[in-house]
């Protein structure tokens, strides 16, 4: 029989790991014994501090630093990866930037900053993923999305367009890879306590509306995103591709 959450000898790519939901899934997988490439734009420490933890508590673990809006740093990056680990049995695709922006206000350089860095990047690092991966008729990829791109966000569409691009990545790759026996699925977190969404949620106004359209009436711990990813890389999901799974509080319902 096979230990379903088992992923010792697997290895993993996390982008955007340095801290929040990336660090804990990068934390995560190395606790069920995969090797982690964690990837960083800006924090190296952060990064290193990640690869110190999965160090200390006996994984294997390195970092690397990509600008993922640039689409041939994203196909470096599996490159480098790969290089470093060995064939890679899972890409999380969870790099991504926050910022407001009216649609009266936004500017080419605020859409081009969000899509580059949220679409184009998760397109390069796929792309790059996928032809890796076919070739060994093995694989898996996870994209981080978010309940914004289900429901929308006020001041923030760009943002919500650019997750909902990663919902329909996730349903178009899953058909399209499966016949090359790589898995694609996506998790779709609500509010998440990260140093993202810290000020929003310090502001006592603001979290006091957060919270009221949570059923659960809480937000999710980085944790509580990093163990369906985990779930979703395992044996145990092994027949599971082309699902958006929603980790929200109940938040948003969607079948």
């Amino acid at each position: 029989m096979i230990r379903a959450f088992d992923l010792s000898g697997q290895r993993a790519l996390v982008t955007g790991a340095s801290k929040g939901i990336g660090a804990a899934i990068a934390l995560q997988l190395a606790e069920q014994g995969a090797k982690v490439c964690v990837h960083y734009n800006h924090d190296r420490a952060g990064a290193e501090a990640v690869c110190e933890q999965i160090a200390a508590a006996g994984g294997q673990a390195f970092a690397l630093r990509a600008e993922l809006a640039d689409w041939d740093a994203g196909v470096d990056l599996v490159a480098k990866a790969e290089g470093e680990l060995g064939p890679l049995d899972h890409v999380v695709v969870n790099h991504g930037i926050w910022k407001e922006a009216a649609i009266d206000a936004m500017t080419a350089a605020d859409f081009d900053e969000t899509i580059g860095a949220n679409v184009r990047g998760a397109f390069s690092v796929a792309g790059a993923a996928a032809r890796a991966m076919k070739p060994r008729r093995s694989g898996h990829i996870v994209f981080i999305a978010s309940t914004a791109a289900q429901r929308g966000e006020s001041l923030h569409s760009h943002y919500a367009a650019s997750k909902g691009a990663l919902v329909s990545l996730t349903k178009s790759l899953s058909s399209e890879l499966s016949p090359f026996g790589l898995r694609v699925n996506c998790v779709a977190p609500g509010w998440v306590m990260t140093p993202m969404t810290a000020l929003t949620l310090g502001d006592a106004r603001e979290r006091e509306k957060v919270l009221a359209s949570i059923p659960m009436g809480r937000v999710a711990t980085v944790d509580e995103i990093a163990g369906p990813v985990a779930f979703l890389c395992s044996a145990a999901a092994g027949f599971v591709t082309g699902e958006i799974f929603n980790v929200n509080g109940g938040a948003v319902l969607v079948g």
